[in-house]
């Protein structure tokens, strides 16, 4: 007996697999910011003081958890009015810009102030993003 396979399968497991990848995406740049933050720190905050660095960069990191709420809300309004799929790509591709962000910004030495002040952007962006993808990429 030969079995076939319901497009209603295949069409899950591609969003079911579409949505793990986009999920380990996002994932992925919060566990490089949180490892590599010991590394970055002195670029975005003045020198003098190596404690005060790395609590600020915590607390950014922290920020980020704190915009899940409102991102939820937002990218579920999103995905009312645009779908499913317009949410999901707008999630990965805020998670890519805060990353982006995070990666051209210039240092404290260069631009002073700004440098963190860019990095708390950024990681509020990527904050908004993150919560999306969980409730956009769960298939019903």
């Amino acid at each position: 007996m030969q079995q076939t396979q319901h497009p209603h399968k295949t069409n899950h497991f591609k969003a079911v697999f579409s949505g793990s990848v986009g999920n380990l995406v996002e994932w992925y740049d919060w566990y490089i910011y949180a490892i590599f933050s010991l590394y970055f720190a002195d670029s975005f905050f003045p020198k003098e003081d190596q404690t005060a660095q790395l609590f600020n960069t915590a607390g950014i990191f922290a920020i980020g958890f704190l915009m899940r709420p409102v991102g939820g809300w937002l990218m579920g309004a999103y995905s009312d009015r645009k779908g499913r799929k317009a949410a999901l790509t707008l999630s990965i591709l805020l998670m890519s810009g805060g990353s982006l962000m995070i990666t051209i910004v210039p240092g404290y030495s260069t631009i002073g102030i700004a440098a963190p002040l860019i990095l708390v952007l950024a990681r509020m962006i990527q904050g908004l993003s993150v919560v999306g993808e969980y409730g956009i990429s769960t298939p019903i």
